[in-house]
């Protein structure tokens, strides 16, 4: 039988709401899941319901993963809280751990969510059993050895030379000694010297003064276990009297996968850097000079390194494509996706005039080496300069506009087939032909606009970005862009962008 998880999860789609679940569903568990997007909706569900775990988006339409947090730790239950998010930066994702988040993953590299759940849930585990422990800790010494042999961690009841007397079970587990090869030696058989941090040589010294003076109230150094393998540790003490003499209390976690877990956000940072540098030199320097239109386009990348993408494309005939994508993710691996996406519509967009064709062929290759991790949403358009003409399709990006001379909507360019990437056999048939006449305005953007939030966690919104278009509609599209982007970043206060800002517009004139 499958172990039952139920997970609750803070998400506005539902397409990413199952994705989630499948993933969790292959790692081997009966998944009992339900979706929540608003704060009262998640407050009933947690004072009806039971859970093992909360996965958050970060970002909401109505709702966040800190709002969701906060309403998690007042509800007084310790469930492990994972935020799961598709433009989240590293300070962002800092502070919510800071707040109290267990974890975060990027929506487009869910490898690591697994694992995440399983260490979170032994974790969650761990402190459910240690805070029972102390709980009843105080209430009888009579009733420690019994509560110690329940421990997840390693516990030692030392004397004040360092001899160690009790061990609990848990001592094996963390260094692999049986509790009766440990008892009657001393804690340098654990920690050797020449593995202790400066901090931990003030150990021996507190167990024969009881003086903490120069001891952190929890010790991170090395310890050794029996089969010469060292491991990182976290130590901390206590002292209680025992039968008229003093006694001192250790307890010793293995935190040698979090500090790896720790490395490797390290490593990830580098590697957005690289990921960064590889996309910018991919956009296009300046728009192509079109009769009858004026073209502008600009991406100005978040901190974490994401997939925009926008591109001029020379088509057949004259024509000239203009695209804006989002690739899921964040890193290396998306940044090198844009670059394969940018090259394959290259290629067809030379060889074909008809987009839906472009899509479909794109898909198909696409889709070969995404797997099932990943996809593209994008918008190609095509421009007809000599018979003034617009059409397009939409592989599930988020909608675009078009505006009369009076800032009206005149058209929504919706989505008009699934994203890039998900089947492989997927048609992308026709084109959606646009009248375009003299004064309108073409918006084609990425979700980081509207997605902007304020310090007060409320969002840019559409309506926002069309009235910035609008008060600027007499101006040239470059600096209908730049108005725009000073807008978004008035907006939020020039705090940290979560997200690329990728824009499109495109003047009939």
């Amino acid at each position: 039988m499958k172990p039952v998880l139920r997970v609750l999860i803070v998400e506005d789609s539902e397409f990413d709401a199952q994705m989630i679940t499948s993933v969790v569903r292959k790692s081997g568990y009966d998944v009992v899941a339900e979706r929540v997007e608003t704060a009262e909706a998640m407050e009933k569900t947690l004072r009806e319901k039971k859970w093992d775990i909360i996965l958050s988006d970060y970002n909401l339409p109505t709702f966040s993963a800190p709002e969701a947090l906060k309403l998690l730790q007042a509800s007084e239950l310790d469930l492990p809280f994972i935020i799961i998010s598709g433009g989240i930066g590293e300070a962002t994702a800092v502070a919510a751990m800071k707040a109290g988040a267990h974890d975060y993953l990027m929506k487009g590299n869910l490898n690591r969510l697994a694992p995440a759940i399983e260490r979170e849930l032994r974790e969650a585990a761990n402190r459910r059993e240690r805070r029972e422990a102390r709980e009843k800790l105080l209430e009888s010494e009579l009733r420690y050895r019994l509560l110690w042999e329940s421990s997840p961690d390693a516990v030692l009841l030392m004397d004040s030379e360092s001899k160690i007397h009790f061990a609990n079970p848990a001592v094996e587990t963390v260094f692999g000694y049986k509790q009766e090869e440990i008892v009657g030696r001393q804690l340098r058989t654990l920690l050797p010297e020449e593995l202790r941090s400066p901090d931990a040589r003030g150990i021996e010294n507190y167990l024969r003064t009881g003086e903490k003076t120069n001891i952190p109230r929890v010790v991170e150094t090395v310890g050794r276990r029996k089969d010469e393998r060292e491991i990182v540790t976290e130590v901390s003490f206590s002292h209680m009297e025992l039968q008229g003499e003093r006694r001192h209390v250790a307890f010793i976690r293995d935190i040698t996968a979090r500090k790896k877990a720790e490395r490797e956000l390290r490593e990830n940072q580098e590697q957005f850097q690289v990921a960064r540098e590889i996309q910018q030199r991919l956009f296009p320097k300046s728009a192509p000079a079109l009769e009858g239109f004026d073209l502008a386009g600009v991406t100005y990348p978040a901190e974490a390194t994401g997939g925009d993408y926008f591109d001029y494309l020379p088509m057949m005939n004259g024509n000239v494509g203009v695209i804006v994508a989002d690739v899921t993710g964040h890193g290396i691996g998306p940044a090198l996706l844009m670059a394969e996406t940018r090259a394959y519509l290259r290629t067809l967009a030379a060889n074909r005039d008809d987009i839906g064709e472009i899509l479909t062929v794109a898909n198909r290759i696409l889709a070969e080496d995404i797997g099932d991790e990943r996809y593209v949403t994008l918008f190609l358009g095509k421009i007809d300069p000599k018979a003034r003409s617009f059409a397009y399709a939409s592989a599930g990006h988020p909608t675009g506009y078009v505006l009369g001379p009076g800032g009206e909507i005149k058209t929504l360019l919706k989505r008009t087939a699934v994203p890039l990437g998900i089947n492989p056999n997927a048609k992308y048939n026709g084109a959606v032909n646009v009248p375009l006449q003299p004064g309108d305005i073409v918006l084609l953007l990425t979700d980081g606009i509207e997605e902007t939030m304020a310090p007060d966690e409320s969002f840019f919104g559409i309506e926002r970005t069309l009235n910035v278009v609008r008060q600027n509609r007499e101006k040239p599209a470059r600096e209908i862009l730049d108005a725009l982007y000073r807008a978004v970043r008035e907006f939020c206060q020039d705090t940290p962008q979560l997200d690329d800002v990728t824009a499109i517009v495109i003047k009939v004139v």
